[in-house]
């Protein structure tokens, strides 16, 4: 029987978007929003039923609304690990390590050596599993969210350095001797030129970086924190088996990522709105 409604409720949502993709608003902003939500809240129902028909323990996998009560039950500690781990752990790693990235590749660009010594270097710091690295900035600067912030600036630093050293070399041969046909120097050339041709670029990078700030910061209060953070609840909360509450966390990481990348997909509109890819 639980399966049979499940399928119904599938049915449902996916004969309900077929429509609406076939319709003639199926372009417009308000049906494009539309369909994701019909479609999550589809997979939500049947989560639901199933659970709650099958009778499957809450330790294996709590229902959607056992989820939200402990969601709407733990506002306070979810908004303080919230604080913890995504203020100032993410965001001051995100943006120590965006703006570390984005001098280096400028040094770069001035000089091959550095081109060809800092980029493997990069790509050698990138490939450090984050439960090898995190236990030692942990050792280094403590279980507070400085050891946090420390890891995620290493993990996004190579992401948006490559990504900002391609895109100061995309522009090509005759803008940059059209700027000297200007007498303008490597300076203004960059600020007037490279640099707006490479915004694709470092955008691209960023956004990768929202992702991987988010994990890193999680992933390292594993090793050590105090007690705030999301790491940290959602550690102890699988060894108290709160099910519950680890999927509240989760909800709350998937929430702020979603946010963090549309906001940074939102300024790249913004400020790349000449870019073919945006129009």
């Amino acid at each position: 029987m639980a399966y049979a409604i499940a399928l119904v409720i599938w049915v449902g949502g996916w004969w309900l978007n077929t429509r609406l993709s076939n319709s003639p608003a199926a372009d417009t902003r308000a049906v494009s929003l539309i369909i994701p939500t019909i479609f999550g809240v589809t997979i939500v129902l049947m989560w639901e039923v199933l659970v709650q028909m099958l009778g499957i323990s809450a330790v294996i996998l709590p229902a959607p609304s056992a989820i939200a009560a402990q969601f709407a039950n733990s506002l306070p500690l979810l908004w303080a690990d919230f604080q913890q781990t995504i203020i100032k752990g993410a965001l001051t790693g995100y943006l120590i390590g965006a703006g570390a990235a984005f001098v280096v590749a400028i040094l770069a660009d001035r000089s091959a050596f550095l081109t060809k010594g800092i980029l493997p270097v990069g790509a050698f710091l990138a490939a450090l599993p984050i439960v090898g690295t995190a236990p030692i900035f942990v050792k280094w600067l403590g279980s507070d969210w400085q050891s946090k912030a420390a890891v995620v600036s290493v993990m996004v630093f190579f992401p948006i350095l490559v990504n900002t050293v391609a895109g100061l070399r995309d522009s090509s041969a005759i803008q940059r001797d059209l700027m000297r046909t200007y007498g303008a120097g490597y300076w203004a050339t960059l600020v007037k030129l490279r640099i707006p041709v490479a915004m694709p670029f470092i955008f691209n990078g960023l956004k990768i970086a929202t992702t991987l700030a988010l994990i890193g910061a999680i992933v390292a209060e594993f090793f050590g924190s105090p007690t705030l953070g999301m790491g940290f609840r959602i550690s102890t909360s699988v060894g108290r088996l709160a099910m519950d509450m680890v999927w509240a966390e989760i909800i709350v990481a998937a929430l702020v990522g979603t946010a963090f990348y549309g906001a940074m997909a939102f300024i790249e509109k913004r400020v790349t709105f000449w870019h073919p890819s945006q129009r």
